[in-house]
């Protein structure tokens, strides 16, 4: 599989009824808050053909063959924000649009976070930056952060850090 797979697809549905579905088949992603020991996550704005622009987004990518959710995730820190982590725990995992896709995409904390080299892929246009986890919530509210990835792991990221707080 490339970075998808299109297709027509024959499905027998739970009522009985048999159709053929437009099916995009993904291979699966990976995305990562990213908070450093001062409460700032690594954010991205990143040109996005697809809606014309610019979005803010974390750190996040497609898995690549037999790559595992956490080894992208890893991955992708390195590439596109420049930070290793001695840290990581997962968050839970999203599907974006099961209606016709069946990408899923896993959602990571990484912390403890040590700069190392990036290496942005040929097609990918961005500049990082560090910016306070709360103003980042804050971003949302505010509809600056539209992505529906960013929004879900910001999100799931302040549930675990309150609760771990909670209970320690």
């Amino acid at each position: 599989m490339g970075v998808v797979d299109l297709g027509v697809e024959s499905a027998t549905l739970p009522n009985g009824v048999t159709l053929d579905l437009a099916i995009v088949r993904h291979p699966g992603a990976s995305a990562v808050v990213a908070l450093d020991s001062a409460g700032r996550i690594a954010m991205l704005t990143q040109y996005r053909h697809a809606i014309g622009g610019w979005l803010r987004e974390v750190p996040a990518g497609c898995r690549n063959g037999e790559e595992s959710p956490l080894e992208c995730a890893q991955r992708e820190l390195r590439e596109e924000a420049a930070f290793s982590a001695e840290q990581w725990d997962h968050l839970g995992s999203i599907v974006t649009i099961p209606s016709f896709c069946d990408e899923r995409i896993d959602l990571f904390l990484a912390r403890g976070l040590s700069p190392c080299p990036g290496e942005l892929d040929f097609d990918e246009v961005m500049k990082v930056e560090q910016i306070d986890f709360e103003q980042a919530l804050a971003m949302i509210a505010s509809g600056e952060i539209i992505d529906a990835k960013t929004i879900v792991a910001l999100h799931h990221a302040g549930a675990f850090l309150r609760h771990s707080s909670d209970c320690g």
